[in-house]
Formats: structure tokens, C-alpha cells, sequence
């Protein structure tokens, strides 16, 4: 009779685990990484001016190695992949709220102006 009433109490111990809603992780934004590149410029008007070339077909890859003010742009503005809590906050907000493959308006940091382009989330 013992063993009967363990198998039941498994059982019904597995049946609670197999119909629990396990809840979505509201920290998964923090295992977030973004693969992004950008442009950094002294102001908001060269910003609009550059983000109004890109949405007209110019490569982006191309206008940061031409006018980005940061040492990526050598590489195009790559940032490669990157973590919370690496960039400054403006940035990261910025970066980390872009669907991929589009281009954000200019955002200003102590650094100047940005251009942000995501390229992959994981």
C-alpha cells in the first residue's frame, strides 16, 4: 500500500512540474548581446545629413570609414559584438533597442553624435 501511495504522489508530482507555466525570463534582455556598427560625428546636423545617405542607398560601411570620427571607423564602425554595461548608456539604450539591419536617428553622447547600425542580436 506504501509503495502505491509514493507512485501516486510522484506521479502527481510530475504532472504539477509538466503543467507548470515556467514564466519568461524578464532578465533575457540582459544576456543580450548586439553585434552593431557606427558613425560618430561632432554634430546632429552632419548626423541627419549622413543617416539622409544612407536611407538614399549609400553603403554605410563606406560613409563611416569617411567621416567617423572613432578609430572603427577604419573598419567600417564595426563594434563587433557587444554586452550591456559596455557603451555608455545613451548608446547601449540606443543600440540594444534597434531591430537589426535598421539605422537609428543621431544619438548624442558625451563623445558627439552617433549613428547606430545593429547587424545581429544573440
Amino acid at each position: 500500500m506504501r509503495k502505491i501511495l509514493l507512485l501516486i504522489i510522484a506521479l502527481f508530482t510530475f504532472a504539477l512540474i509538466c503543467d507548470a507555466k515556467v514564466p519568461v525570463d524578464s532578465n533575457a534582455d540582459n544576456y543580450t548581446t548586439v553585434k552593431a556598427s557606427h558613425i560618430l560625428v561632432n554634430s546632429e546636423s552632419r548626423a541627419k545629413a549622413l543617416k539622409n545617405r544612407i536611407e538614399n542607398g549609400e553603403s554605410f560601411a563606406q560613409l563611416a570609414k569617411k567621416y567617423s570620427a572613432c578609430p572603427s571607423g577604419e573598419f567600417g564602425g564595426n563594434l563587433g559584438y557587444f554586452e550591456r554595461g559596455k557603451m555608455v548608456k545613451e548608446f547601449e539604450d540606443a543600440a540594444f533597442s534597434l531591430p537589426v539591419g535598421v539605422v537609428s536617428d543621431p544619438v548624442q553622447t558625451d563623445f558627439g553624435w552617433h549613428l547606430i547600425k545593429v547587424y545581429d542580436k544573440r
